[in-house]
């Protein structure tokens, strides 16, 4: 048997995968750059506008990020009356946080409300109101969080009863109080999820489907949905 030429039998990449495959590197290379930078800045409590691109988005893990504009119009609801008094809880919407984050360094808002993001991804720490959280574990959180928050917004990871069940087990665990009147509240998920959100889980503090269309940064396959418990200059009830 003539012996084996290795060299032969190594598979050769086109010019154009090996191309795309310097392209994918040099992109993964900047992402993780990007990101070292923003630890760098952690200490001079991040001078300058936030991004989303140093955070790639994980689909196994059912990352998702929002569109700037998306995640700027819901955290314009947030901070809208807020005062420095406030307290404002991101569960699982990151890019949302974000965007509170330069709206609130950007001069156009004087109200500076205490913000926790929790959030799964271990990569958010870099931010000092990161909470570590696991909607597993929906109130396995630290103590002085309970009963604390007038304003919150919600997006469950997972399209199914149990994540979306669990996940209001923790909003309602944060909010200061469970009324319309006293909790401003929104809730981004699937369509699907329509009814188990507006009235089993979140319909005593009068969650509504609004008309607001949520986009998200890359696309998304689902039928999204903002469900909310106010009418604003953003979006109305579809919905009496």
């Amino acid at each position: 048997m003539a012996p084996i030429d290795d060299d032969d039998e190594m598979p050769q990449l086109s010019g154009g995968a090996l191309d795309a495959l310097k392209e994918f590197y040099g992109e993964r290379d900047a992402r993780q750059k990007q990101f070292e930078e923003l630890k760098g800045q952690a200490e001079d409590e991040f001078e300058g506008k936030l991004s989303m691109d140093a955070f790639t988005e994980d689909w196994n893990a059912s990352q998702f990020w929002y569109s700037d504009e998306t995640a700027a119009d819901l955290a314009r609801q947030l901070l809208d009356g807020a005062t420095d008094e406030t307290k404002i809880a991101v569960v699982s919407a990151p890019s949302a946080f974000i965007q509170l984050k330069n709206l609130m360094a950007s001069g156009e808002y004087k109200c500076r409300p205490q913000l926790k993001l929790l959030e799964y991804d271990e990569r958010f720490a870099v931010f000092k109101e990161f909470v570590q959280y696991d909607f597993e574990k929906a109130i396995k959180l630290p103590a002085e969080l309970k009963g604390s928050f007038d304003r919150i917004i919600c997006d469950p990871p997972f399209l199914s009863q149990d994540c979306q069940t669990k996940a209001a087990l923790t909003v309602r665990w944060l909010a200061k109080s469970w009324t319309p009147e006293s909790l401003r509240l929104l809730v981004c998920t699937g369509e699907r999820m329509e009814e188990l959100v507006t009235e089993k889980l979140y319909g005593k503090v009068g969650t509504r489907t609004t008309d607001y269309e949520i986009k998200h940064s890359k696309g998304l396959s689902n039928e999204f949905r903002c469900y909310a418990n106010f009418e604003c200059e953003t979006w109305k009830w579809t919905k009496s």
